[in-house]
């Protein structure tokens, strides 16, 4: 008994089962997860060291390369990059591909182990390390809190609040806060003041340094008890510091600390982060999910936790979203599910059309069927709704009736002939039962290279190749199962006489008397079919190339780099003059500005900006997407002619990984002045090509340092060093951390500083007070130098792998990054190098050569199994041998097809032609089976090869428009349109051709000819 007669006969199981799939599969849509993108996985921290007072080279040599010397010996390293600046190391630590999420905790952990080990390494005055493994978490909801005519603590103190009751929600991982100043209480002393009192700065310091610290008074036995003593008198508000009694050594007076300074309570400056929503000051919250849980649902509550706290939020407080990332998944998903049903309801009116209202409602219910039974298997293998997982859905269409039309073609012809439904069914199934396994295995994996690739792109798409593996695998199964008994239930039998020919009409008419002719003439019809091949192939050199492409997200980036050396205030106050134009522009819902870093990491392809005082980027949200680039180009020249100091990169929101630089090339050496050089050179020959701007490198300009030139013998004659003199000039115009304040469970430091004007006055630093111990008095710096200049010196410094390397990119003014790249690379691989030095290309071209060869890593094994596939399922070489040449003819439509849409060949459409490699062996694969089927049968040869090719028409012109039609609504998604476009012209050339070339190339190499008359 077949598969197909046992569903028949048991058909209360058969029927129960199909209800199961449906039902079962409409819960598991409702229950499963979305997401706007697929998850995968940032395999990257921050190891961060401060070092205060190096320069940038001296934190180089003497704190980022020993952190990296430990570093590079964890066996999951893939790659090292950092950055050094005056007083800090960055070092971003990369790990192999092949860990994932599950893994990586355990890594990070052996990095801490790394990085602990190297702390003894390290100079005197750096601080210990921090590892930073929450880098790449992301927070999809993130909003601005406003508090117009509040203060800036009130602001913060409801933002602490706000907090602490996120935290509560279900499925909440963490929730971040973006912007937050660090509060400090100021007790600012005139230099005037302490000549006039006679009291040393030392006084002031050690007064302040004793009170209010923790001391440990001990415990007294008292009979049966012990019990702690704790002596009263620290201080309980600000105001208190100033009754604080300074003495001092060398004369003995004593006065009050309140005599001698102003005392007050603010933050320090300049700040660290700065944040507006729509100018107004804010402060960022951000909230990430927990894994496993539901953005959508995480959504509605928050927003109902947020509407239920308004009652105890005070009037002039406002919470927006700058980001809310379950509205945009939940438009996404509801988008790619219009896009299925529309995508289904197009192939059922296909089939009804080339198989008649009831077998095309049959095979229709099939599809649905399907469909269903696969969200029940996503579910169980937790594949998110997402982005990838719907696409691969409606990809999968068209292939998930291919089974089911070819068995119902079989029992549709049967049955007219007056066969019966049984045993119509027994035959049908027995007959395609393995050749159909062996179809849609092979046509799984064609698939089956993105989804054992083991890079973040891989990772990114391989929901793609499961959704598919799951839906072809259960279109086989309802093909063999549900199909006949539908079939068996609503296909009605024929008069019986079965003498009609289900073959006569014109189309399969004028179909056999072209095979014939091309069969007849056989090398003009495979030397014709090579030409056209290769002019193909020659006409793809014209398509253009891209990685990933940009997002239909109504959001674009602006970010602000002034020269190095700005003061954040004034990155700040640019951004401001920016920010009131955007607020005049009526496309434009709102903004949100960051200054001094990148924003939180609110999607997963965004990439934030380290902390740069001179950096700030403007998130632009407007209210229709089609206005980004006329608004990009509007904002750049608008920049360019109000900031001409200042660098510009505007930036829309990218699909999939990659990175905000198309093109960049890499230099490494040992010398920093040679590779600044090398760099100065590339950056000409980018800027002569006129189709590229935004040159740059990411050492930018060196900055300005003010050099107080020691005497080194007026030093040591006052018995004072370096550290004396830089502490003396720190606390001179900067301030000096003397103590700390405690208010309840809050510690603010206590800031010793001269007044504003004083700390503003560069011209008077030889007048700065440095305190000798030799002479126990006051030194001014001016007898301790011997000239203050100014020079310039660097000010980031990057290296890649322990060499040092600068980095020089740049973008295109139009058409793809490709095209700019394939003019300057001649260009810069010229140049001649300095012997130690290297250079090497990273960008987008970077990006996409890693994804095609961790792709292509594993195609070569997909193919090799689908080989073995084809060769197990004839027993037999020149079968395999016709199906492989058919591959090639793949090119003709794929050429053609993105030339005419205008479609780039990216990494999608990659994809997109190994799909087609699988759908074109598919239908070659039930061809030849219904060929040496009719031979085995006993009919003569070129008869059986022209009357199966016949009888393979229907289903496979059926196959070809279902699938081809059923991609329609992805011409319309950004991510998925060059696929669609790929598959569908590939697949709508191939599939007339194969139905030619399959049987020539069979009369070929079985060399078979017609018989005469």
């Amino acid at each position: 008994m077949s598969l197909g007669e046992w569903a028949i006969r048991k058909r209360v199981t058969t029927l129960t089962m199909t209800v199961i799939l449906i039902v079962g599969g409409l819960f598991a849509y409702q229950s499963m997860g979305r997401l706007e993108d697929p998850e995968f996985t940032i395999k990257e921290a921050l190891v961060i060291t401060t070092y205060p007072g190096a320069t940038a080279e001296e934190v180089t040599e003497e704190v980022t390369d020993r952190l990296e010397s430990e570093i590079q010996q964890l066996g999951q390293l893939e790659k090292i990059k950092s950055v050094s600046t005056p007083g800090k190391s960055i070092i971003t630590v990369e790990i192999k591909e092949n860990y994932d999420k599950n893994t990586l905790p355990q890594v990070w952990d052996e990095l801490r182990r790394k990085v602990g080990d190297a702390q003894a390494n390290l100079p005197p005055g750096a601080n210990s390390s921090v590892v930073v493994d929450d880098f790449g978490d992301v927070y999809g909801i993130l909003y601005s809190v406003t508090a117009d005519g509040y203060s800036y603590k009130e602001l913060q103190d409801y933002v602490t609040f706000l907090r602490k009751e996120l935290l509560l929600i279900p499925d909440v991982a963490k929730v971040t806060v973006w912007g937050e100043q660090q509060e400090a209480v100021f007790v600012e002393i005139p230099r005037a003041k302490l000549r006039q009192l006679g009291v040393t700065v030392k006084s002031v310091l050690d007064a302040l340094k004793q009170r209010n610290l923790v001391s440990d008074a001990g415990n007294a036995h008292v009979g049966p008890e012990y019990i702690r003593i704790h002596p009263s008198g620290g201080i309980t508000s600000v105001e208190d510091l100033g009754d604080i009694y300074v003495t001092d050594e060398g004369s003995g007076k004593l006065v009050y600390l309140s005599d001698l300074a102003t005392i007050t309570r603010g933050y320090i400056e300049p700040s660290k982060k700065i944040m507006r929503q729509d100018s107004t000051r804010a402060l960022a919250v951000g909230i990430s999910l927990a894994s496993g849980g539901n953005i959508v649902d995480l959504g509605d509550r928050v927003t109902k936790r947020i509407a239920e706290l308004d009652g105890s939020t005070p009037v002039g407080f406002e919470i927006k979203p700058v980001y809310f990332q379950p509205d945009y998944v939940t438009k996404a998903v509801d988008g790619f599910a219009v896009s299925l049903l529309e995508a289904v309801g197009i192939v059922i009116v296909i089939l009804m059309i080339f198989m008649g209202l009831r077998s095309g409602l049959l095979i229709g219910a099939v599809l649905l069927i399907t469909v269903c039974g696969s969200f029940i298997f996503m579910k169980m293998m937790d594949i998110q709704l997402q982005r990838i997982s719907l696409g691969a859905l409606i990809i999968a269409l068209g292939m998930l009736v291919d089974n089911a039309i070819v068995v119902t073609e079989g029992m549709l012809i049967r049955i007219q002939q007056g066969e019966d439904k049984i045993a119509a069914a027994r035959a049908v199934v027995a007959q395609t039962m393995w050749p159909l396994l062996g179809a849609t295995v092979v046509a799984v994996m064609a698939f089956a290279a993105i989804g054992l690739s083991s890079d973040s792109t891989g990772e990114y798409c391989g929901s793609l190749f499961w959704v598919l593996l799951i839906s072809l695998m259960l279109s086989w199964v309802t093909a063999l199962t549900i199909t006949p008994l539908l079939c068996e239930m609503f296909l009605h039998k024929g008069d019986g006489d079965g003498d009609a020919d289900p073959y006569g009409s014109k189309l399969f008419r004028a179909y056999r008397g072209c095979l014939r002719a091309c069969l007849n003439h056989r090398w003009v019809t495979v030397g014709a079919l090579l030409a056209l091949m290769f002019t193909s192939g020659y006409a793809m050199k014209y398509v253009d190339q891209m990685f990933f492409p940009a997002s239909t997200q109504p959001q674009f980036f602006i970010d602000m780099w002034k020269p190095e050396g700005s003061d954040i205030s004034a990155v700040s106050e640019d951004l401001k003059i920016l920010e009131k134009k955007l607020a005049e522009d009526d496309r434009v819902e709102f903004t949100t500005t960051f200054v001094g870093s990148g924003a939180p990491r609110f999607m997963l392809v965004y990439a934030p900006e380290k902390e740069y005082p001179n950096y700030g980027q403007v998130i632009v949200t407007i209210k229709d997407y089609h206005d980004v680039p006329v608004m990009i180009e509007e904002y750049r020249n608008y920049t360019s002619q109000t900031f001409p100091e200042a660098f510009f990169k505007f930036k829309k929101v990218r699909l999939g990984p990659g990175r905000d630089d198309p093109i960049e090339v890499r230099f490494s050496g040992p010398d920093l002045e040679v590779l600044r050089a090398l760099s100065l050179e590339a950056q000409n020959i980018f800027s002569e090509n006129d189709n590229a701007r935004g040159v740059r490198d990411d050492w930018r300009q060196k900055s300005k340092v003010i050099v107080p030139v020691l005497n080194e013998q007026a030093v040591r004659r006052a018995g004072l060093d370096r550290p004396d003199i830089a502490n003396a000039l720190k606390a001179a115009y900067v301030g000096m951390p003397v103590g700390v304040y405690r208010e309840g469970d809050t510690l603010l430091p206590i800031v010793m500083r001269p007044p504003e004007e004083e700390r503003s006055d560069v011209g008077s630093m030889n007048s700065v007070q440095v305190f000798s111990n030799v002479s126990n008095s006051m030194v001014p710096l001016g007898q301790l130098v011997s000239e203050v200049k100014t020079e310039f010196k660097n000010n980031s410094l990057h290296r890649r792998n322990r060499k040092l390397t600068i980095t020089v990119s740049c973008e295109a003014k139009v058409g793809q990054p490709t095209t700019l790249f394939k003019e300057l690379r001649p260009q810069i691989e010229s140049m001649k190098l300095p012997a130690g030095y290297t250079m090497e290309w990273g960008g987008e071209y970077e990006d996409s050569t890693d994804a095609q060869a961790g792709l292509f890593a594993t195609i070569p094994v997909t193919i090799v199994l689908m080989i073995i596939i084809t060769i197990a399922l004839f027993n037999a070489l020149r079968e395999p041998l016709i199906i492989w040449l058919t591959v090639p003819l793949a090119i003709i439509g794929v050429a053609w097809g993105l030339l005419a849409a205008g479609q780039p060949f990216g990494f999608m459409a990659l994809l997109g032609f190994l799909s087609l490699m699988g759908m074109l062996i598919k239908n070659a694969i039930v061809l030849l089976d219904e060929i040496n089927l009719q031979i085995r049968e006993g009919k003569e040869p070129f008869t059986a090869v022209l009357d199966a090719s016949v009888s393979r028409v229907r289903p496979v012109m059926m196959a070809a428009s279902t699938t081809v039609l059923g991609m329609l609504p992805l011409l319309g998604d950004a991510f998925f349109v060059s696929m669609a476009v790929t598959i569908m012209a590939g697949l709508t050339f191939a599939t007339v051709l194969t139905l030619i070339v399959v049987p020539t190339l069979y009369v070929i190499l079985f060399k078979i000819r017609e018989q005469a008359a």
